[in-house]
C-alpha cells in the first residue's frame, strides 16, 4: 500500500508541531500506541529531522509526513532523512518537480477553492485544507467539493476529535488533528485521545 492509499485508509493522522526531540518521539509513541499510524511532523527545527530518520529506522513504524516544507533544500533533506510522504504549507512548482523526480507523495495546503484548484491541475493527489475549522468547518469542506468533487482533500486546522465524523462526512479523505490530541495532556492521555480518534473515525465507517 502506498503512503496516499494508507492515508485514506487510516482516515485519521497526527500533525505535531514541537521544539523538542526527546519529547517529540515519545508523544509519537503515545499517539501510536492508541491507534494513529500516520504522523505529520512539522520541519520548524533542524533537530526534527533527526527525529525523521529515528523514527523511520524503526522496524514497527508509523508513516511519517514531513510537514512545513518550503524550499526544495528542505524537501531533500526530509526525504533523505526517510520521509515518507512531503506536506507543503504552499503551492510551490519547484517541490511539484522535485517529488515528482524523487517519487514521493507531495500533499500542498490550501484555504481557499482556487488554491484547491491549482493543486489538482498540478496532479497533486491530495490536498490538505487548512485551516479548515475556521474556515467554516466541516460545511467549509462540503462548499470546496461540491462542485469539484474529483479532487482529494484531507482536513486540518484546530479540528477537534468529536468532529471527525462531520468532516469525513463532508467528502475528507483523512482528518488531521493537532493540539486536541496532545496540547497540555501527559503520555497516558494522549495514547487515550488517540484511541477516542480512531473510535470516531469507526463510528464513521460503521454507518456507512
Amino acid at each position: 500500500m502506498n503512503p496516499i492509499e494508507q492515508i485514506s485508509k487510516e482516515k485519521i493522522f497526527a500533525v505535531l508541531r514541537l521544539q523538542e526531540p526527546k519529547t517529540t518521539k515519545e508523544i509519537i509513541q503515545s499517539l501510536t500506541a492508541g491507534g494513529i499510524n500516520i504522523i505529520e511532523l512539522v520541519i520548524e527545527k533542524p533537530e526534527m529531522v533527526s527525529v525523521i530518520k529515528e523514527i523511520t529506522e524503526e522496524k514497527e513504524r508509523p508513516l511519517i509526513m514531513a510537514g512545513g516544507i518550503i524550499t526544495q533544500r528542505q524537501a531533500q533533506i526530509a526525504i533523505e532523512s526517510g520521509a515518507d510522504v512531503i506536506v507543503s504549507p504552499v503551492f510551490q512548482m519547484n517541490l511539484v518537480r522535485l517529488c515528482k523526480s524523487q517519487k514521493i507523495p507531495l500533499i500542498m495546503t490550501a484555504t481557499t477553492p482556487n488554491e484547491a484548484y491549482s493543486a489538482w491541475k498540478a496532479r497533486t493527489q491530495l490536498i490538505k485544507i487548512s485551516p479548515s475549522n475556521p474556515m467554516g468547518g466541516a460545511e467549509y469542506i462540503e462548499d470546496i467539493l461540491r462542485p469539484m468533487k474529483f479532487i482529494n482533500v484531507i482536513a486540518a486546522g484546530s479540528i477537534k476529535i468529536d468532529d471527525i465524523p462531520a468532516y469525513l462526512k463532508a467528502g475528507a479523505k483523512a482528518v488531521g488533528l493537532g493540539r486536541a490530541l496532545y496540547k497540555n495532556y501527559d503520555f497516558n492521555n494522549i495514547k487515550i485521545n488517540a484511541q477516542k480518534a480512531k473510535l470516531k473515525v469507526n463510528e464513521f465507517l460503521s454507518n456507512i
